[in-house]
Protein backbone atom coordinates (compact mmCIF):
# COMPACT_ATOMS: atom_id res chain seq x y z
CA UNK A 1 0.00 0.00 0.00
CA UNK A 2 2.97 2.33 -0.46
CA UNK A 3 3.54 3.15 3.21
CA UNK A 4 -0.10 3.87 3.95
CA UNK A 5 -2.73 1.61 5.29
CA UNK A 6 -5.90 1.18 7.26
CA UNK A 7 -5.21 1.45 10.97
CA UNK A 8 -8.74 0.67 12.09
CA UNK A 9 -9.33 3.77 14.19
CA UNK A 10 -9.09 7.10 12.37
CA UNK A 11 -9.16 5.99 8.74
CA UNK A 12 -6.24 6.19 6.36
CA UNK A 13 -3.04 7.31 8.00
CA UNK A 14 0.61 7.42 7.07
CA UNK A 15 2.75 4.74 8.63
CA UNK A 16 3.57 5.37 12.26
CA UNK A 17 6.27 7.94 12.93
CA UNK A 18 8.01 8.62 16.19
CA UNK A 19 6.05 11.12 18.23
CA UNK A 20 7.39 14.66 18.06
CA UNK A 21 5.21 15.93 20.91
CA UNK A 22 8.31 16.78 22.95
CA UNK A 23 10.30 18.32 20.05
CA UNK A 24 10.00 21.91 21.30
CA UNK A 25 11.29 20.92 24.73
CA UNK A 26 14.06 18.77 23.22
CA UNK A 27 15.31 21.63 21.04
CA UNK A 28 15.10 24.08 23.96
CA UNK A 29 17.31 21.78 26.02
CA UNK A 30 19.66 20.91 23.16
CA UNK A 31 20.34 24.35 21.65
CA UNK A 32 23.17 26.52 22.96
CA UNK A 33 21.78 29.08 25.42
CA UNK A 34 23.40 32.02 23.61
CA UNK A 35 21.87 31.42 20.17
CA UNK A 36 18.45 33.00 20.68
CA UNK A 37 17.02 35.66 22.98
CA UNK A 38 13.95 33.55 23.78
CA UNK A 39 12.71 29.99 23.43
CA UNK A 40 12.60 29.11 19.71
CA UNK A 41 9.34 28.40 17.88
CA UNK A 42 9.29 24.74 16.89
CA UNK A 43 6.74 23.75 14.26
CA UNK A 44 6.21 20.08 13.40
CA UNK A 45 4.33 18.36 10.59
CA UNK A 46 4.57 14.89 9.03
CA UNK A 47 7.72 15.62 7.04
CA UNK A 48 9.58 18.44 8.72
CA UNK A 49 10.47 20.26 11.93
CA UNK A 50 11.18 23.98 11.64
CA UNK A 51 13.16 25.67 14.41
CA UNK A 52 12.79 29.47 14.29
CA UNK A 53 14.70 31.58 16.79
CA UNK A 54 14.92 35.28 17.59
CA UNK A 55 18.38 36.83 17.47
CA UNK A 56 19.44 39.84 19.57
CA UNK A 57 18.04 43.14 18.27
CA UNK A 58 20.29 45.55 16.40
CA UNK A 59 21.41 48.49 18.53
CA UNK A 60 22.57 50.67 15.63
CA UNK A 61 20.53 53.50 14.13
CA UNK A 62 19.69 53.44 10.45
CA UNK A 63 18.76 56.17 7.99
CA UNK A 64 15.76 54.28 6.62
CA UNK A 65 13.86 50.99 6.78
CA UNK A 66 15.70 49.55 3.77
CA UNK A 67 19.03 49.97 5.55
CA UNK A 68 17.60 48.41 8.73
CA UNK A 69 16.21 45.44 6.74
CA UNK A 70 19.60 44.95 5.04
CA UNK A 71 21.38 44.97 8.41
CA UNK A 72 18.86 42.50 9.86
CA UNK A 73 19.32 40.21 6.89
CA UNK A 74 23.09 40.46 7.32
CA UNK A 75 22.81 39.54 11.01
CA UNK A 76 20.73 36.47 10.09
CA UNK A 77 23.27 35.52 7.40
CA UNK A 78 26.11 35.76 9.92
CA UNK A 79 24.21 33.57 12.39
CA UNK A 80 23.57 31.02 9.63
CA UNK A 81 27.25 30.79 8.69
CA UNK A 82 28.65 30.83 12.25
CA UNK A 83 26.31 28.09 13.51
CA UNK A 84 26.20 25.89 10.38
CA UNK A 85 28.26 22.93 11.65
CA UNK A 86 26.55 22.81 15.03
CA UNK A 87 23.07 23.19 13.48
CA UNK A 88 23.84 20.30 11.11
CA UNK A 89 24.83 18.06 14.05
CA UNK A 90 21.73 19.00 16.08
CA UNK A 91 19.53 18.44 13.02
CA UNK A 92 21.11 15.01 12.43
CA UNK A 93 20.31 13.99 16.01
CA UNK A 94 16.74 15.32 15.77
CA UNK A 95 16.15 13.64 12.39
CA UNK A 96 17.20 10.32 13.92
CA UNK A 97 15.03 10.87 17.01
CA UNK A 98 11.88 12.18 15.28
CA UNK A 99 12.05 10.69 11.76
CA UNK A 100 11.63 14.11 10.10
CA UNK A 101 13.89 16.58 8.32
CA UNK A 102 14.90 19.69 10.28
CA UNK A 103 14.95 23.21 8.87
CA UNK A 104 16.16 26.33 10.64
CA UNK A 105 15.23 29.98 10.61
CA UNK A 106 16.00 33.19 12.40
CA UNK A 107 14.39 36.57 12.90
CA UNK A 108 15.70 39.97 13.88
CA UNK A 109 13.31 42.89 14.18
CA UNK A 110 10.96 42.75 11.19
CA UNK A 111 13.12 40.35 9.16
CA UNK A 112 12.59 36.60 9.21
CA UNK A 113 14.41 34.04 7.05
CA UNK A 114 14.10 30.26 6.86
CA UNK A 115 17.05 28.13 5.73
CA UNK A 116 16.69 25.10 3.44
CA UNK A 117 13.08 24.25 4.18
CA UNK A 118 11.55 21.14 2.67
CA UNK A 119 9.23 21.48 -0.29
CA UNK A 120 7.12 18.31 -0.35
CA UNK A 121 5.23 17.29 -3.49
CA UNK A 122 1.50 16.85 -3.02
CA UNK A 123 -0.59 15.05 -5.61
CA UNK A 124 -4.11 16.28 -6.24
CA UNK A 125 -6.83 15.81 -8.80
CA UNK A 126 -8.57 18.94 -9.99
CA UNK A 127 -11.62 19.30 -12.19
CA UNK A 128 -11.72 21.89 -14.94
CA UNK A 129 -13.08 24.80 -12.83
CA UNK A 130 -10.22 24.42 -10.34
CA UNK A 131 -7.65 24.05 -13.14
CA UNK A 132 -9.01 27.21 -14.75
CA UNK A 133 -8.36 29.13 -11.51
CA UNK A 134 -4.74 27.98 -11.51
CA UNK A 135 -4.35 28.70 -15.23
CA UNK A 136 -5.73 32.24 -14.72
CA UNK A 137 -3.11 32.88 -12.04
CA UNK A 138 -0.38 31.57 -14.36
CA UNK A 139 -1.67 33.55 -17.38
CA UNK A 140 -1.84 36.73 -15.28
CA UNK A 141 1.77 36.29 -14.15
CA UNK A 142 0.86 35.78 -10.48
CA UNK A 143 2.52 32.35 -10.64
CA UNK A 144 4.94 30.67 -13.05
CA UNK A 145 3.22 27.27 -13.01
CA UNK A 146 0.12 25.47 -11.81
CA UNK A 147 2.20 24.09 -8.94
CA UNK A 148 3.27 27.57 -7.85
CA UNK A 149 -0.30 28.86 -8.26
CA UNK A 150 -1.62 26.07 -6.04
CA UNK A 151 1.02 26.79 -3.38
CA UNK A 152 0.09 30.50 -3.55
CA UNK A 153 -3.61 29.76 -3.04
CA UNK A 154 -2.88 27.44 -0.10
CA UNK A 155 -0.74 30.16 1.55
CA UNK A 156 -3.49 32.72 0.96
CA UNK A 157 -6.15 30.48 2.51
CA UNK A 158 -3.83 29.77 5.45
CA UNK A 159 -3.30 33.49 6.09
CA UNK A 160 -6.98 34.31 5.99
CA UNK A 161 -8.25 31.34 7.97
CA UNK A 162 -5.46 30.96 10.54
CA UNK A 163 -7.75 31.20 13.56
CA UNK A 164 -10.20 28.65 12.14
CA UNK A 165 -7.37 26.27 11.18
CA UNK A 166 -6.00 26.55 14.74
CA UNK A 167 -9.39 25.62 16.16
CA UNK A 168 -9.65 22.72 13.71
CA UNK A 169 -6.20 21.41 14.72
CA UNK A 170 -7.14 21.64 18.40
CA UNK A 171 -10.37 19.73 17.75
CA UNK A 172 -8.50 17.05 15.79
CA UNK A 173 -6.04 16.71 18.66
CA UNK A 174 -8.93 16.16 21.07
CA UNK A 175 -10.40 13.50 18.76
CA UNK A 176 -7.02 11.73 18.67
CA UNK A 177 -6.88 11.76 22.48
CA UNK A 178 -10.38 10.28 22.73
CA UNK A 179 -9.60 7.69 20.05
CA UNK A 180 -6.45 6.63 21.93
CA UNK A 181 -8.49 6.09 25.12
CA UNK A 182 -11.12 4.04 23.28
CA UNK A 183 -11.32 0.28 23.01
CA UNK A 184 -8.98 -1.60 20.66
CA UNK A 185 -10.73 -3.39 17.82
Amino acid sequence: MGGRGWRGKGGWQQTEQPSAADAAAWFTGRLPADWFTEQPEVTVDREEIIVLGTLPALSETFTDEAARAAAESGRISRFREETRDERIEIARQAEHKYGRKVAWGARVGGTEELFSTLSAPVMTRLRQPERRVLDTLVDAGVARSRSEALAWTVRLVGEHTDEWLGELRAAMSKVDELRDRGPEL
